[in-house]
């Protein structure tokens, strides 16, 4: 089995020291370095281990271990490949888990809006993290395909809905009339009678009210493949609260055999988590006409998946809005004699302001992939490049999808953010914009020069600070790969990548590899090389897919 570089670097370490190279592995680490600056500040620390050692006359061995490491570095990219950093000793050891992550789960007959876009991304990014650290990861898309919100569909389409629409333009009609009946919910209460009535008859499975509801539900479906397909997201699994209109009655059987279901004075049926009447611990489960709600659902749902998939852990990536509630579903799944409730686990982030489907204030995520897609088609047609694309609407839009990302991913995902135009399209410093052009152009290097330079190279050759730099820093990134995989915050690659883009702006200007005698060049260009397959490596982690024109 091929040693990792740290393993590597003790083995010869431990040549000049007289040491077994166990007990250097843990010592050599990296110092973290700031993302503004452009010249890293790197240390390896072998200080403990010459303490005991008063031989001053042995050469340095903090400058050896140093230089060992940078020239390890690069071989290392290069063997490694797509699983460079994934190899390290920090992960070894760690047990391969089945792990579910649900994530996305837009509602059927709305359309998907830049809203979800969050949940979506960010489960992509903890899906392909956790995939390429050796997992079995399911991908789970539950859709909002049933509940009070489609007996004010139903309602409102046999008040206001058109077959010709429907069938024209489905999502953008079923928008509108569900934006029209909320609107006449609130002023007359017999419109919203009607919205519960329709939804009990979907409860008790009366055939016209399903009928209308499974052809909202399969337009919809059509267009949410093709908007993930634009995304580059899928999923093994669509799922649905639908699945579990049966299944969340057993549920409340179950809870009422255990003495934990309550009725009130209303007629609904709740569960109390406190114990003692605390209205703050008190979970509604069941409406006073008898039909389920989004909690009694998702304990079905999730009592089915351990039965399905016997998971060590289960994600569910939803905003932090429904942080109360998925923590009263897994204290009622404790408290139902279900152990594995400790190994469900929720990822809250912050929401996109400014976007309420109810007040018809919706920015759709369609209408932003194609706005972003016609201005960076607009900003590239003035560079050279682009004459020689062959499909330049899918290259605009990889450039557009990875400033969206980018800018979602660069802070706490707990933050809430206001949509915004000109932050999407910031093209200059901290953007997906700049990885992505980053990417391409040490593409373009590798296809200028790789014909003559790409055989032998000599890491010695690379002297200059702007290559020590790269190498010090492409020594870290296991470090940071493993302090994503803690918790599940992709910023720290996002901020490894935008460092490790600027390092190779400074030596893209600097280093040339025309006119440089072969040795010097060849070094180069595999450096160059290593940056570029380490940034393709963490941009496909964070669900950017690189581009190698633009």
């Amino acid at each position: 089995m091929a040693c990792s570089f740290r393993r590597a670097i003790a083995c010869q370490l431990s040549r000049v020291l007289n040491l077994p190279p166990e007990n250097l592995i843990t010592s050599i680490s990296a110092v973290p370095i700031s993302q503004k600056e452009e010249v890293a500040d790197f240390q390896l620390s072998v200080d403990s281990l010459l303490e005991e050692d008063n031989d001053h006359s042995r050469p340095d061995i903090q400058v050896q271990a140093k230089r060992l490491a940078e020239k390890t570095v690069l071989q290392q990219v290069i063997e490694d490949g797509s699983k460079y950093g994934l190899k390290s000793e920090l992960f070894s050891g760690l047990p391969r888990k089945k792990i579910v992550v649900e994530f996305s789960s837009p509602n059927v007959a709305k359309k998907f809006h830049v809203g979800h876009l969050r949940s979506t991304i960010i489960g992509n990014f903890i899906a392909n993290l956790k995939e390429a650290l050796g997992h079995q990861v399911i991908r789970i898309n539950y859709l909002g395909d049933w509940g009070m919100q489609f007996g004010l569909l139903g309602t409102g389409f046999q008040l206001f809905g058109y077959e010709e629409k429907l069938q024209s333009n489905p999502l953008q009609h079923l928008f509108e009339v569900y934006v029209q009946v909320n609107k006449e919910a609130a002023d007359d209460k017999s419109v919203a009678k009607s919205a519960q009535e329709f939804f009990q008859r979907l409860e008790l499975g009366d055939v016209q009210a399903l009928s209308l509801w499974q052809k909202f539900r399969d337009l919809s479906i059509e267009e949410y493949v093709r908007v993930y397909k634009r995304l580059g997201v899928y999923f093994d699994e669509y799922s649905g609260e639908s699945f579990y209109r049966e299944k969340s009655q057993e549920v409340l059987k179950l809870l009422e055999s255990k003495g934990l279901l309550l009725k009130t004075i209303k007629g609904t049926a709740v569960v109390d988590l406190s114990g003692n009447g605390d209205s703050s611990s008190i979970c509604t489960v069941m409406r006073s006409d008898g039909t389920s709600l989004y909690a009694t659902r998702d304990l079905a749902a999730a009592i089915d998946r351990m039965d399905k998939y016997n998971f060590d852990t289960m994600i569910y990536v939803t905003d932090k809005g429904q942080k109360k509630h998925f923590q009263q579903v897994f204290q009622m799944l404790k408290i139902m004699g279900y152990d594995w409730a400790e190994r469900c686990q929720h990822v809250p982030f912050g929401v996109v302001q400014g976007m309420k489907t109810r007040r018809g204030d919706v920015t759709f995520l369609e209408d932003v992939l194609n706005e972003i897609q016609l201005r960076m088609l607009q900003n590239m047609a003035s560079i050279k490049t682009t004459k020689e694309l062959k499909n330049p609407q899918e290259t605009a839009e990889r450039v557009g999808l990875a400033a969206l990302i980018i800018q979602d991913f660069k802070g706490l995902l707990l933050s809430d953010y206001k949509f915004s135009w000109d932050r999407v399209f910031q093209s200059r410093g901290d953007t997906g914009v700049f990885l992505q052009y980053t990417h391409a152009r040490l593409h373009s290097l590798e296809e200028t020069f790789g014909c003559g330079y790409l055989n032998d190279f000599n890491t010695a050759c690379l002297q200059e600070p702007q290559s020590v730099s790269i190498l010090q820093h492409l020594l870290r990134f296991d470090e940071v790969l493993y302090k994503s995989s803690q918790d599940l915050q992709p910023r720290h690659i996002v901020s490894y990548l935008l460092t490790l883009s600027h390092l190779a702006a400074v030596a893209h200007r600097t280093l040339q590899i025309k006119d440089s005698p072969p040795e010097v060049a060849g070094a180069r260009l595999h450096l160059f090389k290593a940056v570029r397959s380490v940034l393709a490596n963490g941009m496909k982690l964070l669900g950017i897919t690189p581009v190698c024109r633009m």
